[in-house]
């Protein structure tokens, strides 16, 4: 029978059940054990696994992804918190230029099996230095994977297949999506990193998105057909490693190929999807990609002034019906 959850409840749902498979699986990050997280995406596991496991830190990132570094290098698998997506700034050199290169630089003699979890995106008004949608940076680093869920299902299969990986995976938890509710089957759940998905089949127009823009693409592909317009939506779920296969197929059967982008335009994860397509399969196009995002500024914490900056549904709709004329 399924279970409708929320996105926050599918996290620690996803926590559980690997905690509960591999006793080197643990948990580290500020207020994630007894006060289950500031965005409650972690409540039940302290009770359910110790403090031994479910382990408060400090404030300060370089030590939370310091000491997760370290555990992988010696046998556990840690799952590392990072509150805010934007906070990973202060420990980038941890990520990019020590955990990213450790198995490369030790062939393969030293693994790092953990997952770091961050709050992304926008949506909440939190303003410029808690908004950010920074998967873009992530996916720039080779030694890195790069996750990014839509719903509540993709979590705990996306959180389980990047706890079970030999490398180091950015998990970003998209805070606007937090409160939207989805269907879980009965039973363990595991996903495959690097499959996308395709969300809705349509012929005339293919829209790529990522996390909080899939259901706002749904959205926008749903009013397009009041305009005899059908729009396929693709859910790329991961960025590294990318379903490139999918990606093609579905730009080579419309000919039409939008890009939805959180991040800001100044090189978003999609000019690189962009790249890709034209070089693969520019002879299927009819008619140039185009992409649409988040305006290259400072996000504002006004809401009509932040809304104004994403890409919303009514945008999605005005520019393909734009560029279909």
């Amino acid at each position: 029978m399924a279970e409708l959850i929320t996105y926050r409840e599918a996290v620690a749902k996803a926590l559980a059940q690997e905690m509960s498979r591999d006793e080197t699986v643990y948990l580290i990050g500020e207020d994630v054990a007894a006060a289950g997280g500031v965005f409650k995406t972690t409540p039940g596991l302290l009770e359910q696994f110790g403090p031994k496991r479910v382990r408060d830190t400090p404030i300060s990132e370089e030590a939370i992804v310091g000491a997760a570094m370290g555990a992988a290098m010696n046998g556990l698998r840690p799952v590392a918190e990072i509150m805010f997506s934007d906070f990973l700034a202060t420990c980038w050199d941890l990520v990019a230029n020590q955990i990213a290169k450790t198995r490369y630089m030790t062939d393969g003699q030293v693994a790092l099996p953990l997952v770091i979890r961050t709050a992304n995106g926008a949506g909440v008004r939190f303003g410029a230095q808690h908004s950010q949608s920074l998967e873009n940076w992530a996916m720039s680093v080779p030694g890195l994977k790069v996750v990014a869920p839509s719903n509540p299902r993709d979590v705990i299969e996306l959180m389980a297949a990047s706890i079970r990986d030999p490398d180091p995976v950015i998990f970003f938890e998209h805070k606007g999506l937090f409160a939207d509710r989805g269907e879980i089957p009965e039973g363990e759940l595991v996903g495959d990193l690097g499959k996308a998905a395709v969300v809705r089949s349509g012929t005339d127009v293919t829209l790529l998105a990522l996390a909080a823009m899939v259901p706002r693409s749904l959205e926008a592909a749903e009013k397009l057909s009041a305009h005899g317009v059908e729009a396929g939506v693709v859910d790329l779920r991961c960025l590294v490693p990318l379903d490139t296969q999918t990606i093609l197929a579905e730009a080579s059967a419309t000919g039409r190929v939008y890009t939805v982008e959180e991040n800001p335009r100044l090189c978003g994860w999609g000019a690189e999807i962009v790249s890709i397509i034209v070089e693969e399969a520019f002879y299927d196009l009819d008619a140039p990609i185009v992409r649409i995002t988040t305006e290259h500024i400072p996000l504002p914490s006004s809401d009509p002034l932040e809304d104004a900056a994403l890409p919303s549904a009514d945008r999605i709709i005005e520019t393909v019906l734009r560029s279909l004329d």
